[in-house]
């Protein structure tokens, strides 16, 4: 099961007794500060969670899967994750 935004509104509404627009109103301000930072290139850490970063992914020579023909995949920024320790330990128990 996927959890979507409307899962998410759902639980915080209902975890301090919020209508679901309230709810909603928070976690699109929390998503957009989030969107913010990274656009930035700045770092996002959420303790207990894990960190987000912005890397630079420089340009390589890719390969159709299709044909096998080389193709030139140009430089890009991408959004990593990593988990922390206490989220890590959490999934693996």
């Amino acid at each position: 099961m996927t959890l979507t935004k409307a899962d998410l509104i759902e639980r915080i509404s209902n975890a301090l007794g919020l209508e679901a627009r309230q709810a909603s109103d928070i976690l699109e301000f929390l998503i957009e500060c989030l969107k913010l930072e990274l656009v930035k290139g700045e770092p996002i850490s959420i303790s207990g969670f894990g960190r987000w970063s912005v890397r630079q992914k420089a340009p390589r020579t890719g390969r159709n899967p299709k044909t096998g023909e080389e193709a030139m995949i140009t430089a890009r920024r991408v959004v990593s994750f990593k988990p922390s320790k206490i989220l890590r330990d959490a999934v693996n128990t």
